[in-house]
């Protein structure tokens, strides 16, 4: 019989969802083990495998629920038309709002590729290369119509996922820059990198006026 919404198989699941993405990205995969995972959660370990079959399982479904919602979050903040400038903004600010919600799982998915199996690896990559995908196809446009400078696609759009990934790392809510503060200045770095001169000066006026705010 399906679970129902909200039931208390659902929330257990997420609980374990939870607690799994907080203790693998503070201690690695190969430290969390089902027996630490399930005291984390409150259960026995024997009853994290009605959910997940194994560690792997619980692994990836992580990093496929992380890259889907991802990919879902873009489709919904895509703007249907528009120019390069103003699509590369959407897909920044929609990139780091998702991230930094996301904390956990994004350090997850990005620092635990090297823990899935061949055939689990294949399908998160394809995940990542559709997201990527994106990216490129804003650059190329970009570039072809003369908005952005750019030597070559591919590796700009690489430094970038890179550049706006890593706020997670060191951003934290509340000190010195607010996320419409952090945001505001990663743009002005994304279009000088791609080479935007007159965009520049418009977030520099953005980020600034959030610093004194």
């Amino acid at each position: 019989m399906a679970r129902k919404a909200g039931s208390d198989g659902e929330k257990t699941e997420a609980a374990i969802r939870e607690a799994a993405a907080a203790l693998i990205a503070r201690y690695g995969y190969e430290a969390v083990s089902m027996r630490r995972l399930g005291t984390e959660v409150g259960v026995q370990a024997a009853a994290l495998y009605r959910y997940f079959p194994t560690k792997e399982d619980l692994l990836f479904s992580l990093m496929n629920e992380h890259m889907e919602g991802l990919l879902a979050a873009w489709q919904a903040a895509r703007p249907a038309s528009g120019a390069p400038v103003a699509r590369l903004t959407a897909f920044v600010k929609n990139h780091i709002a998702f991230h930094i919600a996301r904390r956990h799982s994004t350090h997850v998915s990005n620092m635990e590729l090297r823990s899935l199996s061949p055939e689990k690896l294949t399908a998160i990559l394809k995940l990542r290369s559709a997201y990527e995908k994106e990216l490129r196809a804003i650059l190329r446009e970009g570039a072809e119509s003369g908005a952005f400078v750019i030597d070559d696609i591919g590796l700009t759009a690489m430094a970038l996922i890179q550049m706006i990934t890593g706020v997670i790392v060191w951003f934290r809510p509340d000190e010195r820059l607010s996320v419409a503060g952090v945001t505001a200045t990663y743009l002005g770095m994304t279009m000088r990198l791609v080479g935007a001169t007159m965009q520049v000066e418009s977030q520099h006026v953005h980020a600034h006026a959030e610093l004194r705010a």
